[in-house]
């Protein structure tokens, strides 16, 4: 029998390298897991973040059916022409573009003086009373009262560009209503940044 010792056999790295990979896959993982809660926690994906888009405090809001009684409270029970929870609100409608009728609140504002305009290409000429209604707060009838001359010249050039046409059937007195909206909009978009009106009422309609 050797005396002789018997080499001892090479260490193998393989297994202390498996060992760092899954150590550093580990860290990476955790790392990865750390910043996906990060980021869902601040897009509002998990509690603690926002929702969405913080809201401009500047821009008209919404009022929900019911929330008009306590709008009128905070405006001193102030509010526009015609009708409804002491001028603040009415009927409830959805929102343009929406589907349903018992969401949002409608506050409505009849304008002053009656507007009087010859009609394109014709010898007639037609008369109309006007309200206004929005599903927002007070300050979008605040912006019209504000800009009453620049909306009131919208809303007489748009007449002006009306034809006998739309006068003297229910469907362009309809699509008639639509064009002031616009024109009403346009304005107020341009002088307050925020449209806001949703329907425009005739109050009078007289064509001579």
């Amino acid at each position: 029998m050797s005396d002789q010792a018997t080499p001892a056999a090479p260490k193998k790295k393989g297994g202390k390298m498996k060992l760092i990979a899954m150590v550093l896959g580990g860290v990476a993982v955790l790392g990865a897991g750390v910043g996906g809660g990060v980021y869902a926690a601040q897009s509002g994906m998990v509690g603690g973040g926002h929702a969405g888009p913080v809201e401009d405090p500047n821009v008209p809001k919404l009022v929900k059916k019911g929330e008009e009684v306590k709008e009128a409270a905070a405006e001193g029970g102030e509010g526009g022409h015609g009708g409804g929870h002491g001028g603040e609100g009415g009927e409830s409608a959805a929102p343009e573009g929406t589907m349903g009728g018992e969401v949002y609140a409608s506050t409505y504002y009849e304008m002053d003086k009656e507007f009087t305009s010859n009609l394109k290409d014709s010898p007639h000429f037609v008369q109309v009373g006007l309200a206004l209604a929005t599903h927002y707060d007070q300050r979008v009838i605040a912006n019209v009262k504000n800009n009453e001359i620049p909306v009131r010249s919208a809303v007489l050039m748009a007449l002006a560009d009306a034809s006998e046409e739309s006068v003297f059937t229910p469907e362009g007195k309809k699509a008639l209503a639509e064009h002031l909206r616009a024109a009403i909009n346009d304005v107020l978009a341009q002088k307050s940044g925020f449209g806001g009106i949703s329907n425009v009422y005739f109050t009078n309609f007289i064509v001579q």
